[in-house]
């Protein structure tokens, strides 16, 4: 098997700092949360950005203060920005980290159930998506949230309205719902990706780490962080990223698979 990929989400868009107070808001902790989880060993930050207050933005600015403090600190992390955003938000909101020509950027392949609200990726707005990432020549991380997501991104790569192979996807399991975070769900999906794709599979609140066992058996990679999951163990809250990316490490080496680094997970990746 190649080295496996861990991704750190280190803040997301709805966690907050009543829930765990090491939730990242302002630039310096959003620094520090990146640095954590790459010195435990993650080659990818997923990023959103927040105000001081921790409010959710989009706003390019911020985006670009965050990415520039953070590479000012590990200059060879690769930064995946969410363009997912928060629910409610509008296309162009979500598509300003684009603007800062980012070597990959989060794509979501569908509209869905997000525990009480509704998560709205329509195909035409996917489509302008796509069309924004082909323009900037940015690699899209295709975010599947449900089994049908998959198909339709399929379908629109065949078309050439989102950047086609070699792809990258991450299959989300486990927000209410949306498709159950199982190893027969995880499996189908795996099944179902073009031959050279590569995948990162992350597993929501409890599920994370059962995931990430079976991502790290199965061969693809694996995402952690405070986004999808607070706590290291039942009831123990997680001090930082780091400490989530290291219980996958452990977990890595346990079941044989070596980390990849930056430089080797740019390779696995096509970057």
């Amino acid at each position: 098997m190649e080295k496996l990929i861990i991704t750190a989400a280190i803040c997301g868009a709805e966690v907050t700092k009543a829930q765990n107070p090491a939730v990242p808001y302002t630039v310096e902790e959003i620094v520090r949360e990146a640095k954590s989880a790459y010195d435990a060993g993650a080659a990818i930050v997923h990023l959103h950005v927040r105000r001081d207050d921790g409010t959710p933005t989009q706003d390019r600015e911020r985006f670009r203060e965050c990415i520039d403090a953070i590479k000012a600190v590990i200059p060879d992390v690769i930064l995946i920005p969410s363009t997912g955003g928060a629910v409610g938000m509008s296309a162009e909101e979500r598509l300003q980290p684009t603007e800062l020509f980012p070597e990959m950027a989060t794509l979501d392949c569908g509209t869905c159930n997000f525990g009480d609200e509704i998560f709205d990726n329509t195909m035409p707005m996917m489509r302008i998506f796509g069309n924004r990432m082909m323009e900037n020549r940015i690699k899209p991380e295709y975010e599947c949230f449900e089994m049908g997501h998959l198909d339709t991104i399929l379908t629109m790569a065949k078309k050439g309205e989102v950047p086609g192979a070699p792809m990258q996807f991450n299959f989300v399991l486990g927000v209410p719902g949306c498709t159950p975070a199982t190893v027969g769900n995880l499996d189908w999906m795996v099944r179902q990706i073009p031959a050279g794709s590569t995948w990162t599979v992350t597993g929501i609140g409890r599920h994370a780490f059962t995931m990430a066992a079976a991502g790290i058996v199965m061969g693809g990679n694996v995402r952690v962080g405070f986004e999808d999951n607070l706590y290291l163990s039942r009831g123990v809250l997680a001090r930082s990223n780091g400490e989530l990316v290291g219980k996958v490490v452990r977990l890595a080496r346990e079941l044989g698979r070596e980390i990849a680094s930056p430089a080797e997970a740019r390779k696995i990746l096509n970057l």
